[in-house]
């Protein structure tokens, strides 16, 4: 039974992961980098934290190629289907939890973050509530060094499907998708509670400003600015 859940898995996994691709090839994609600076500032380090709501993870999987990056997931079975996907996008999949500083995930990203690679998050989950920063991405980025970067995402026309604590946004065939990447936030080393917390708050901050800007742009409430980042970002997630 259980080499056949593990088969099972898989071919989810594989069929979710080719229907996206397909679906995501057929829509026009937009970025945004840092909005309201002066864009990639050279002097940043090239790896980052990335801080991704959980109703739109398969965007930054699909909207660009994944470059020498890994992604944290649950350790239950609805985590076991996303970390699957992940390694057929050639994503390292991490499996744990960063609630309070989980100690096993905590080490494993601490040594991913020695690879120099990228690290994905959804600080909402596994269950929530959805769009509430939890205080794992603000303890990481002290304990590892790395910026956290908010990203945003969303679709000019889409459909949400329905999950127990949250519904996974996925666009429509031939629509826009627009993504924000924001400016990097930087934690400090060893942060204290307190501080972990001022620092989740400003995350959080951060990410809701980023996601009522993309949404305005989707639904045509504001103009996408005039200067357009439409070519592949090395530093994406």
């Amino acid at each position: 039974m259980r080499i056949r859940s593990v088969w099972l898995t898989k071919f989810v996994a594989w069929l979710v992961v080719s229907l996206m691709k397909l679906l995501f090839a057929t829509c026009r994609k937009r970025w945004n980098i840092y909005p309201g600076t002066n864009g990639w500032d050279p002097s940043l380090p090239d790896r980052f934290l990335y801080s991704v709501w959980h109703d739109v993870l398969f965007f930054p999987l699909l909207m660009a190629k994944p470059h020498n990056g890994c992604a944290l997931t649950s350790r239950h079975q609805d985590g076991a289907y996303i970390a699957e996907t992940l390694r057929l996008l050639n994503v390292g999949p991490y499996r744990g939890s960063t609630n309070r500083g989980g100690a096993q995930a905590v080490r494993q990203l601490l040594g991913v973050a020695e690879q120099r690679q990228h690290i994905t998050i959804t600080p909402d989950g596994p269950r929530g509530p959805r769009r509430t920063m939890k205080d794992g991405v603000a303890y990481l980025a002290s304990r590892t060094g790395l910026p956290v970067v908010p990203a945003a995402f969303a679709c000019r026309r889409g459909v949400r499907i329905k999950g127990t604590w949250t519904d996974m946004l996925l666009p429509l065939p031939f629509t826009t998708t627009y993504c924000i990447l924001g400016e990097p936030i930087h934690i400090p080393a060893n942060a204290t509670r307190e501080e972990i917390d001022l620092c989740t708050r400003r995350v959080q901050e951060a990410m809701d400003r980023l996601y009522a800007r993309v949404e305005d742009w989707a639904v045509g409430r504001a103009e996408w600015p005039s200067i357009e980042e439409a070519t592949p970002i090395r530093n994406a997630a």
